[in-house]
């Protein structure tokens, strides 16, 4: 899919009654209202409010942009039943960047100029969010991301941009404590894909275990290219280094294969350990196998799965035969997030909404969320985990 379609997903009328529409993918030049008005059904009348998800609806890292919209749409179809927003009916529309900054740039262009969104849950990979939120910050739309964590999206002073993540200098912190505390790495070998999340993250990694007094020359400091899948020479270095540690940080179309040729190659008891860019099922298939994952460590939130404040979403989901794993209720959460800004502010304006979020906390699935000056969590709540081997992953107790 290229940088200009954008995808309308309509949402329930639940006022006017009308049936709820399929997922019908809308292309650039169809107009979604012609649609609709063709089938006789009202779909975007005048009281529609629009917002956008932006992720990576294709590409190596879909599985994120599904999970984004798989969240966002359960969200909205919840907040329209309740009565929507200051009385209005959300409707989706969503944006694939692909995890490509230029093509966030055209996705965010496209959803304020042509699509007039009041807000956007978005983007995911922090290459993508930091460039589309000049956009959404010139337009005065309010933004939320779930998943991008590089400390740069919320430290430029941009008053309508916010996360429902934490961020990479408190989840490198966790990563580093662990990697010292419990695995006991003498010898770390801190790898990333070269991109501002991956490298953003292997350097607050390695900050952390300079200040836990591992030595300079204790860590090997490396690079991939993303896209790439042959990590041969890589893996020698590593071997040839005696690391007793692998810390990668960057997504799971790289890490699957990087873990897999460790283990093939003769590295089976070097402990490999990686970061919420790997937190989804593909990370098994990627790797080529359960028994390829087994072991592997991870940073990410505290599961909100086990929340008293999500079991009815959850369940749900699982009724309907999907786990909503990795992203998808922080999506969820993060549209709760601006419809409870603009329902608090009474205003559909993204600097009002704003305002009160800043100001007020937001009962969500992931539990009260409250935001600070620059529109970070008060409260991050990073710990580790594990995945086994069945190819799943469990919340390890912490330890010291």
């Amino acid at each position: 899919m290229s940088s200009n379609h954008v995808i309308a997903v309509p949402i329930k009328k639940i006022s006017s009654g009308a049936p709820l529409m399929s997922h019908t993918f809308y292309r650039k030049g169809f107009l979604a209202i012609a649609v609709a008005t063709a089938l006789g059904v009202s779909s975007f009348a005048q009281a529609d409010v629009k917002i956008g998800v932006a992720g990576p609806m294709t590409g190596a890292n879909a599985s994120f942009g599904q999970q984004y919209m798989k969240g966002a749409q359960a969200a909205a179809d919840a907040i329209n039943a309740a009565g929507g927003v200051n009385g209005e009916k959300i409707v989706l529309v969503a944006g694939d960047d692909a995890c490509e900054p230029k093509q966030a740039v055209a996705v965010a262009n496209r959803l304020v100029d042509q699509e007039k969104v009041i807000g956007v849950v978005g983007h995911f990979c922090s290459s993508s969010t930091i460039p589309a939120s000049d956009i959404y910050n010139d337009a005065g739309v309010i933004a939320i991301t779930p998943g991008s964590t590089n400390p740069t999206v919320t430290e430029r002073g941009f008053k309508e941009m916010f996360r429902m993540c934490g961020r990479d200098d408190q989840q490198g912190v966790v990563a580093g404590d662990y990697i010292v505390d419990v695995l006991k790495g003498k010898k770390i070998a801190v790898i990333h894909d070269k991109d501002t999340y991956g490298q953003g993250l292997a350097d607050a990694t390695r900050k952390q275990l300079d200040k836990r007094g591992i030595k300079k020359e204790e860590i090997l400091y490396e690079g991939l290219t993303r896209g790439e899948k042959d990590f041969s020479a890589l893996v020698t270095k590593i071997r040839s280094f005696g690391a007793d540690v692998v810390y990668f940080g960057g997504l799971h179309p790289e890490a699957g294969p990087l873990v897999r040729q460790m283990r093939e190659q003769g590295l089976k008891d070097v402990r490999f350990m990686s970061d919420d860019g790997i937190v989804t099922d593909e990370l098994v298939t990627t790797a080529g196998g359960p028994q390829y994952v087994d072991g592997v460590y991870m940073t990410f939130g505290a599961d909100p799965r086990v929340l008293p404040e999500s079991k009815a979403v959850v369940d749900q989901f699982r009724k309907t035969g999907y786990e909503p794993e990795g992203y998808t209720l922080y999506a969820y959460a993060s549209l709760q997030t601006l419809a409870a800004g603009f329902n608090g502010a009474k205003s559909n304006k993204g600097e009002e909404a704003a305002k009160w979020l800043k100001a007020n906390s937001v009962k969500t699935v992931m539990g009260d969320k409250a935001w600070d000056a620059k529109g970070d969590l008060k409260v991050s709540d990073y710990v580790v985990y594990q995945w086994d081997a069945t190819g799943k992953y469990k919340q390890l107790e912490k330890q010291k």
